[in-house]
């Protein structure tokens, strides 16, 4: 494993941890404002498809095809080319999703009663959810434009990475964070409808994050005038890699909206519940799953480019073990202590013993697929680097497919929770499915020592569980429990079960050293 390699993915790892704080403090603001009630089902729906949006444009299906080319064109040692190639790719960007985003921002009733139909059906029968579609429909008109703002943050965070220069973009959801957890301390007050205060707080959090980065564009010299290129060789390749990975890397998200979709039929709090849970899952997903994956799709680019298939492969199984050595016990915690985290974060204010029970069981249901999040974030770079999108996307479209049909077989039965099941089904078939293809090309095959290490974090994981189950208290006395005794018995418990994994690690004979791949470089 390369010491540059695991140097860039500690900063953005850190970077994002203090962006997950953020986020999590922002999250218990947000509860403690509007709890699990309708007005926060709204604003978390109005939220979700301008981030839905964000993760095609600017994290997910763009940085994944544009970061290949950039690549290629910046190993032709041409600045001026690399400079016309940027010019015309930020040209391009931007006037597509400015469009989207006036389209969106005109349509919201259309998008609120497509993507919310629960509530619009509610609308036209005049029934107690009627309000709901009403209001979010004006809320999308204030979130939408964050689409604009974000994607081209991504454009430039995309730029920096390839450079890499990793810890600019990382901390850019730090911006985000603090513009909504201001607007909802000081500004909500002067709404009726305190959800708006939080809309606004996200607009403004989308400007102030471009703008964040263009100082480190200047300091590159890479901060060039937009053009228009759409039929650019260059811009062309970027076109035909992105198209079909709009599907193959957003299927999780893609899943996850489609669970809104149905949860608007749920009554009053699913969404919430959904959203609260998925926040928890999303701190280890982002501090290590997507932290591995930053760093790994420009090594991965560079290996391929030089045409080192061996180290191609050792890099791919260095992203694995490490998603696994982080992933299993996160996911074991999340499980065992689901309902105390949520109490101890989210139970003030607005949001009741009750909704963290509920959130609970939605977080338990996720936590089942976080490994599988993870280990989706660094195989499928191992097509994209290879400028091979339409391999994810065949699979992401059988795994939205299959989701779908998991939803509609486990809704009945669990309601919301049901939902979450489904989306951690449908991530395990879409790992799968990217991992065994890899192998069946010959481009990685799990190393015996990736396999030996797994088996070893699986008994350390259930050592780990078994402990912190026996000494945890049960959801009455945490309900009773102050919020210093809240965070200092969560605090013994998650350290005393790390220190049980760790030390179950060395016992079973992991050293740093198991962590190695070599010939693995950055």
């Amino acid at each position: 494993m390369s010491r540059k390699l695991f140097k860039s993915g500690m900063i953005v790892s850190v970077m994002t941890f203090i962006s997950r704080i953020l986020g999590l403090i922002r999250d218990a603001v947000i509860a403690n404002l509007m709890g699990a009630g309708a007005s926060a089902d709204v604003f978390l729906f109005a939220n979700k498809i301008p981030n839905f949006l964000r993760r095609l444009f600017a994290e997910g299906a763009f940085a994944q095809a544009f970061i290949p080319v950039l690549t290629d064109v910046k190993g032709e040692g041409d600045e001026e080319h690399l400079k016309q190639f940027i010019a015309k790719v930020s040209g391009s960007l931007g006037f597509v999703v400015t469009i989207v985003t006036i389209i969106g921002v005109v349509a919201s009733p259309i998008l609120a009663a497509l993507f919310g139909m629960g509530w619009f059906v509610e609308y036209l029968n005049g029934g107690p959810e009627a309000a709901k579609y009403e209001l979010a429909s004006l809320m999308l008109k204030i979130t939408f434009p964050y689409l604009l703002f974000i994607s081209l943050a991504g454009l430039a965070g995309a730029i920096l990475n390839t450079l890499n220069k990793f810890a600019m973009a990382a901390f850019t959801p730090v911006v985000l964070n603090v513009s909504i957890i201001s607007c909802a301390i000081y500004l909500a007050p002067q709404f009726d409808q305190p959800a708006f205060a939080l809309a606004w707080g996200v607009f403004i959090g989308g400007l102030c994050q471009l703008l964040f980065l263009i100082p480190f564009l200047i300091q590159a010299g890479l901060l060039v005038r937009p053009k228009w290129g759409w039929s650019d060789p260059d811009i062309v390749k970027v076109r035909t890699l992105m198209i079909p990975a709009l599907f193959g890397v957003s299927v999780g998200q893609l899943n996850l909206l489609l669970d809104t979709m149905i949860a608007t039929a749920l009554g009053t709090g699913a969404i919430s519940w959904l959203y609260y849970s998925d926040r928890l899952l999303e701190f280890p997903l982002g501090l290590f799953g997507i932290a591995i994956a930053t760093v790994i799709l420009p090594t991965l680019s560079r290996n391929h480019v030089a045409k080192d298939d061996l180290a191609f492969s050792n890099n791919i199984d260095w992203a694995v073990k490490m998603v696994c050595v982080l992933g299993i016990p996160a996911a074991t915690g999340l499980f065992i202590l689901a309902e105390p985290m949520l109490i101890t974060i989210f139970q003030r204010g607005e949001f009741t013993p009750q909704d963290a029970t509920f959130a609970s069981h939605s977080l338990q249901a996720y936590s089942f697929g976080l490994l599988s999040f993870m280990l989706v974030k660094v195989l499928a770079p191992g097509f994209f680097s290879k400028q091979d999108t339409k391999t994810p996307v065949k699979f992401g479209i059988w795994c939205m497919a299959a989701n779908m049909v998991f939803n509609l077989i486990l809704v009945w039965p669990y309601d919301y929770v049901g939902l979450a099941i489904a989306t951690s089904m449908s991530a395990t078939m879409n790992a799968g499915l990217l991992y065994f293809t890899l192998r069946k090309r010959n481009i990685y095959v799990v190393s015996s020592q990736t396999i030996s290490l797994v088996i070893k974090i699986l008994v350390a994981s259930i050592l780990m569980a078994t402990l912190v189950y026996q000494i945890n208290p049960d959801s009455v006395t945490w309900v009773e429990f102050s919020f210093l005794n809240k965070i200092i018995e969560l605090s013994k418990l998650i350290l005393l079960g790390a220190s049980v994994f760790v030390l179950s690690l060395l016992v079973l004979g992991v050293r740093k050293s198991s962590f190695s791949s070599k010939n693995a470089q950055a």
